[in-house]
């Protein structure tokens, strides 16, 4: 509790200190008329293949300078993004068409290479003043965004592949005169501030929309090759006849080109994303969740008014009796008032269910602390790999909740505070020791692929250091405070010897099973759309409902924890801890169900068994993070009911 009132004391008082900003974006830049921009380029992506190579792995034109790497955070290295600079040059409100570069001879290994990635249907991804290349094409009369085009393309009914080597790029500007509002962000550039000091430099024109048609032309090589770079040349019409574009094929030699067309918008700054997030079928989306929400709460609802008139009466009926009526009733009734003396009597494997519930109160709090820093607009898309970075350092520091919340639960079991340093140095490794043995796996396949999503040694030697020099050691002060903190004392003695189970007529895990499909009645529809955001290249930008769907889950996984429990206890079964975790984690199993669902049905794109394992793998690392944190909730709030419910009865 100390760390938890100090962390909120010194976001209030950083809340206090900061001035208005703009939300979502990064740094502001504006340029003069025929300054330089240049642009960046990314990993090449696909949603067939999930594997994400580097942009000069194929062959094409390098800038002058040679291949820089743009400073990346954690999480971009994590997600495999490798933005390097590109030949590409802008100049402001300079519409021209330019010669870029002509390729040697292709050879048999890059042309397999081309032909492979052109079929994997692999994109480019290409970065103009912090905002990725859109490419507007028509399917069936509507105009569909994406972001990025592809490398070439097969035509239907042919072995032959063409490559894009003419792009037009249109670009959007708007004229900003500088007003002297202060403006802090933090995107790739860092933080900067405008001022009314900066106003004259301040002036001139933001880029606010980067949009691209890829072309393939076919140029003759000879006359090419006398142009330099950056020369002029003539407007290209993108042709329509095959005969016109550029096969990929041995001992030809591609020309690159481009043009680019600057458009005065009306568009402002602060508002250059809402293309971007503007997500098809929004309509239905919005609606599925809404009406969801409304059906989980009114069923949850139900469950917990009748649930509570329930307990209220048995608690009114065995407190207005007298001392020999109770007596007598506790002989001729049956039902949880009969456990009174097993209830709290400590669970099989009570250090692994320590271990757990503390990991799942650092998953939960980073999950939570995330979605309400992104529905706030903290996490802005044009700050790539931020999402992943908060999460990774918020997991590090709340490691400090886990020891505490688990060396308590360990003092209450146990009644001492003996082995609180090995617990808490399980809690440190547990969930992290997974993660890392899943990733390690999937990342041996990822270097024999290639790939740039692999970690490289010196970043897996940054995630060790980091979870060995910072979650390891505020996890034991966690501990630590956890063995300081007030015992939590049961209003009940356990008996020595356990009293009996009576026979069930069914298996309690099916109950379990069965509790597990109300959460995840809440969680579906969204789980569809964060799985569609990961694997098809979509941005996910609603934060606002997922917290509002999280904040659903947490209410109805306690109560579904609560109600089994209590079901438990009423047939006499004392053995609730580890019921009570499973009731809601169970919900971990139907994730992954589903995510196994998205895979078959809506992943049939994705080609090779590299990619199917790839997926299963980080779905798996998705399914423990969802069972910790879902029967973490589940758990606690049991326990406190049952704490409170048999302190509410009278016992001699």
């Amino acid at each position: 509790m100390p760390g938890i009132c100090w962390s909120f004391l010194l976001l209030v008082l950083f809340a206090h200190s900061c001035r208005g900003f703009y939300l979502p974006g990064s740094y502001m830049h504006t340029y003069s008329t025929k300054d330089a921009i240049y642009a960046k380029v990314n990993s090449l992506t696909s949603i067939e293949t999930e594997l994400p190579f580097s942009y000069y792995s194929l062959p094409y034109c390098k800038p002058m300078g040679g291949i820089k790497k743009s400073a990346e955070n954690l999480g971009e290295l994590l997600m495999g993004d490798q933005i390097d600079n590109s030949p590409y040059r802008f100049r402001m409100n300079v519409n021209e068409s330019v010669y870029l570069c002509t390729t040697s001879s292709l050879n048999e290994h890059e042309v397999k290479l081309l032909k492979q990635r052109t079929r994997d249907l692999y994109q480019v991804n290409m970065i103009l003043d912090n905002l990725p290349v859109m490419r507007i094409a028509k399917q069936n009369g509507v105009n569909i965004q994406w972001t990025g085009f592809p490398i070439g393309y097969t035509p239907p009914n042919s072995n032959d592949d063409y490559i894009i080597n003419h792009l037009k790029f249109k670009v959007l500007v708007h004229e900003y005169k500088g007003s002297g509002v202060q403006i802090i962000g933090t995107g790739e550039e860092g933080m900067g501030v405008i001022s009314e000091a900066d106003k004259k430099k301040a002036s001139g024109f933001e880029i606010v929309g980067f949009e691209v048609v890829p072309c393939s032309v076919k140029y003759d090589p000879d006359v090419m090759t006398k142009l330099h770079m950056f020369d002029n040349i003539s407007s290209v019409n993108c042709p329509l006849e095959l005969e016109k574009s550029q096969i990929i094929r041995e001992q030809e030699r591609i020309s690159f080109t481009y043009e680019v067309e600057f458009v005065k918008s009306d568009i402002r700054w602060p508002s250059r994303w809402d293309a971007y997030l503007k997500m098809e079928g929004s309509r239905v989306h919005w609606f599925s969740i809404l009406n969801s929400l409304m059906v989980i709460t009114f069923l949850a609802g139900i469950v917990f008014v009748i649930f509570l008139r329930t307990v209220r009466r048995d608690l009114t009926r065995y407190e207005e009796l007298d001392k020999e009526a109770q007596a007598q009733m506790n002989e001729e009734l049956s039902g949880w008032k009969l456990v009174v003396g097993d209830v709290f009597r400590e669970p099989n494997h009570s250090k692994l269910l320590c271990v757990m519930i503390g990991d799942g109160v650092q998953i939960t709090g980073m999950a939570l602390v995330t979605i309400v820093f992104a529905a706030l607009g903290f996490m802005s898309p044009a700050s790539r790999g931020m999402l992943l970075t908060g999460m990774i350092v918020l997991h590090l520091f709340l490691g400090i909740s886990a020891g505490y919340v688990a060396v308590r639960l360990w003092r209450t079991l146990k009644g001492t505070t003996e082995g609180w340093k090995s617990l808490s140095w399980s809690v440190a490794c547990f969930f992290p020791g997974i993660v890392f043995v899943i990733l390690t796996a999937l990342n041996f396949i990822l270097w024999g692929s290639k790939s740039t999503s692999a970690i490289p040694i010196s970043l897996y030697f940054v995630l060790l250091s980091l979870w060995f020099c910072i979650s390891v050691p505020l996890t034991l002060v966690g501990g630590y405070l956890g063995t300081r903190a007030e015992d939590i004392q049961y209003p009940v003695r356990t008996n020595q010897i356990p009293r009996e189970i009576p026979a069930r007529k069914y298996p309690s895990w099916l109950l379990v099973l069965g509790a597990g499909t109300l959460p995840f009645g809440t969680l579906f529809i969204e789980l569809f759309f964060i799985l569609s955001s990961i694997w098809l290249g979509r941005f996910y930008y609603v934060f606002g409902f997922l917290l509002i769907v999280l904040l659903l889950l947490i209410i109805v996984c306690a109560e579904v924890s609560v109600v089994l429990t209590y079901m438990h206890l009423c047939v006499e079964d004392w053995r609730w801890w580890w019921t009570a975790f499973f009731a809601s984690g169970s919900v971990a199993l139907y994730v992954f169900l589903y995510s196994i669902n998205y895979l078959v049905f809506d992943l049939q794109s994705l080609s090779g068994p590299v990619s199917a394992i790839l997926y299963l793998g980080y779905s798996m690392i998705m399914a423990v993070a969802v069972l910790l944190s879902t029967g973490t909730i589940g758990f606690i709030t049991s326990f406190y009911f049952v704490h409170y419910l048999f302190s509410s009865v009278k016992i001699d």
